[in-house]
């Protein structure tokens, strides 16, 4: 479920060596499935863990996760990084936004995935986003953009030099792209 390199749990074994006696880590997410969903860790004291917890446990510490938590953490990972800035404590879970589809849910479920997991992130850094509004029967994903997107002038190449080229990759059956979108340039337009 959740990788914690050897440097983070090195990170931890320090800092719950100050920790009440058999303290450990809880790793969660808040409002796991939504855009706004944030992955954190904290101390987890012994009376503080659930009997619906899951104990993930790990050379040199244990993590609880929340009944809750637990799918949306799925390929999670934690490190610890040390470069020339300094260090800090990482935590990438690409499934906090959305849970993760298997691989024989229908067409529909699986692009809305890839889009919340892979392509929302990025046109986030612009203040974009994208939905899938549908799958057309020969077989055009059907998109709108909102935020930063919505008139920005490079959408066209966003469109069909990244998001439809990322999209005919990963599923074949798709045919296309096409954007639904009523693009009016605006001061929330990213240029």
């Amino acid at each position: 479920m959740i990788i914690i390199t050897d440097a983070a749990q090195e990170h931890f074994a320090k800092l719950l060596a100050n920790q009440e006696e058999g303290t450990q880590i809880r790793v969660f997410v808040i409002n796991p499935g939504t855009p706004t969903a944030e992955c954190g860790v904290s101390y987890c004291p012994p009376d503080a863990v659930e009997s619906t917890d899951t104990e993930l446990k790990f050379e040199r510490l244990s993590a609880f996760v929340d009944e809750l938590s637990a799918p949306y953490l799925q390929e999670a990972e934690i490190d610890f990084v040390t470069d020339q800035l300094g260090s800090q404590l990482t935590l990438k879970a690409p499934n906090a936004k959305m849970r993760k589809v298997s691989d024989d849910a229908p067409l529909m479920e699986r692009v809305e995935y890839l889009l919340q997991a892979q392509v929302n992130p990025q046109l986030a850094s612009h203040g974009g986003r994208v939905s899938l509004m549908e799958i057309t029967e020969d077989g055009i994903a059907v998109l709108q953009f909102g935020g930063g997107c919505n008139g920005c002038s490079m959408i066209d190449v966003t469109l069909k030099d990244g998001i439809e080229k990322e999209l005919l990759q990963a599923f074949p059956e798709l045919k296309g792209v096409r954007d639904l979108t009523e693009h009016q340039r605006g001061e929330h337009s990213f240029y």
